[in-house]
């Protein structure tokens, strides 16, 4: 598989074979050749170059910190991918981020909370972190945090902030469920995404 990635040869033969060798049916069935992947990383150096060096799109994983900080990797990553002959347009970045949108701030960052909290909470037992206060919770969501969560026009505001840091992004991968919210709530989040927070998005273009 590696081998197919640096010479961007995933063709639909390789996913009949792969298949038949194990007997099963992989669906569904992909119509784009070569198969659009975006290669997911890290916070390392090598991560991104590795990415850049393939010419894959690069989705960078932020959930905490300040995404500004991520430029210089992401910076590695676009001069890594034209060093080895690919363009500007194959070179992509996305980035996945935890958030949340309600028609207010306030009611957004009450709303995500608790479950956000609970959550983080739980993961830093595992891995040495504090306890999730509010302040940190509220620091994360500040103008330059990583957390995308607000009003739709606050959102919106956040995401192109975060997008000229970085150089410019062309997917974002917004994660509501960690805060395990209720479904009533999620489903409201994503109309308010596709009606106001998308449309704002795009009027740019």
């Amino acid at each position: 598989m590696q081998q197919r990635l640096e010479n961007r040869e995933v063709r639909q033969a390789h996913l009949d074979g792969f298949d038949a060798a194990l007997g099963v049916a992989h669906q569904p069935r992909p119509v784009q050749n070569p198969l659009p992947i975006w290669l997911g990383v890290g916070g390392t150096p090598q991560s991104f170059a590795r990415a850049g060096a393939l010419g894959l799109p690069l989705m960078v994983a932020i959930i905490g910190g300040e995404p500004r900080r991520f430029q210089p990797l992401v910076d590695l990553y676009r001069e890594t991918g034209r060093q080895h002959g690919y363009s500007a347009e194959q070179l992509k970045v996305g980035v996945h981020m935890l958030g949340y949108v309600a028609d207010s701030t306030q009611e957004a960052a009450d709303t995500f909370y608790p479950g956000y909290a609970r959550a983080m909470t739980d993961v830093g037992k595992e891995r040495g972190w504090p306890a999730m206060t509010r302040a940190s919770f509220d620091a994360q969501r500040g103008r330059d945090g990583a957390l995308v969560i607000g009003s739709p026009d606050e959102v919106v505001d956040k995401i192109l902030r975060h997008s000229d840091a970085l150089g410019g992004i062309a997917r974002m991968s917004f994660q509501m469920n960690v805060a395990s919210l209720p479904q009533v709530k999620m489903m409201r989040a994503i109309d308010a995404i596709g009606a106001r927070v998308v449309p704002a998005l795009h009027s740019g273009d």
